[in-house]
């Protein structure tokens, strides 16, 4: 990929560019300061095939010379980049990453980055991102007080307190998926227990699932169920698949609560892929909560879904060069 000879940076620009890395690919657009997406595109991730941050600059090179040809008068302010594993949020360093990205640990992708495009970098974990497009975009418009949760493979979260991401020491703030909802509960694969991570994640709800198919002998012959047909057999009605959601709404509802009497927010936003369920799912973690959660702390908050859909990582990626301006 030849380096562009572009006047695409401008520090007054409305325009900054949005990066989602993700272990199955890279989505990168401009957007609007208004949180609107001006044009994107995808490109694979090839994680344990390629680089990932050499990844990261072809998806952005694609991105401005697509820009160029077709908006040659549009500038950028900067790039804001939010991407799967902890990061070192004032560094940008990947302080670790699972083995969905190999490699990956340790790189100093924010500086990597701004080098090679010669513009500001920001980056921040894909959840923490999230958080940004509902505040600018979204359900936390309003809200100088608001937790996410991001209900996907594992489960993430973030608490925003003052209008502002809580980071802690280094970015590590708001891990909610490993918060304990049971000091003796299942074993997580982070080494403690009871976290909420292994009732109401995807994997773990899936993997719950096939325990009791085979522990009551009914497990079918087409192998193991996933979260989606487990979810899907719950909506039905099926009393195996019910069990094993109310355990995860009860750790959910169990893991809220807590929040609101640790944070006492305004909203609560619930995303990632389970919560493309909707309303029933809502509606049972809202009760759940109701059960454990002390009236004075329920008064006023509200319980939604996340409305940023699927660009919500690449926006709030883009909403840190006005975040952090």
């Amino acid at each position: 990929m030849p380096e562009l000879e572009l006047p695409v940076f401008d520090p007054s620009s409305e325009f900054a560019i949005g990066v989602d890395v993700g272990g199955t690919k890279i989505n990168v657009g401009v957007i609007g300061r208004n949180g609107k997406v001006v044009c994107s595109n995808s490109l694979p991730t090839l994680a344990g095939e390629c680089v990932v941050e050499d990844r990261v600059a072809i998806a952005i090179s694609r991105l401005l010379q697509g820009v160029h040809d077709n908006e040659p008068l549009l500038t950028v302010r900067g790039i804001g980049i939010g991407t799967a594993g902890q990061v070192e949020w004032e560094t940008g360093v990947i302080r670790h990453a699972s083995d969905l990205l190999p490699g990956y640990t340790g790189t100093p992708i924010k500086s990597l980055i701004a080098r090679k495009f010669g513009m500001p970098v920001h980056v921040d974990n894909d959840v923490n991102v999230l958080a940004l497009a509902e505040k600018y975009a979204g359900a936390g418009r309003q809200a100088d007080h608001m937790v996410c949760l991001a209900l996907g493979t594992g489960i993430g979260g973030v608490i925003v307190d003052k209008g502002k991401i809580v980071h802690g020491l280094w970015g590590g703030a708001g891990e909610i998926g490993h918060m304990s909802v049971d000091y003796r509960g299942l074993p997580c694969i982070c080494g403690g227990r009871g976290c909420l991570e292994a009732y109401a994640s995807g994997t773990s709800i899936a993997k719950r699932m096939n325990e009791r198919l085979v522990a009551t002998g009914t497990m079918e012959d087409d192998g193991p169920l996933d979260t989606r047909e487990t979810v899907r057999r719950w909506m039905s009605g099926d009393a195996v698949a019910a069990a094993v959601m109310d355990e995860a709404f009860e750790a959910l509802g169990a893991a809220v609560a807590s929040l609101l009497h640790v944070f006492n927010p305004q909203v609560v936003v619930i995303g990632g892929g389970l919560a493309d369920v909707g309303e029933p799912l809502l509606r049972r973690i809202e009760e759940e909560t109701r059960k454990r959660a002390m009236p004075s702390f329920l008064n006023g908050v509200k319980i939604v879904p996340s409305s940023s859909g699927n660009q919500g990582g690449m926006i709030g990626a883009a909403m840190q060069l006005w975040e952090y301006a």
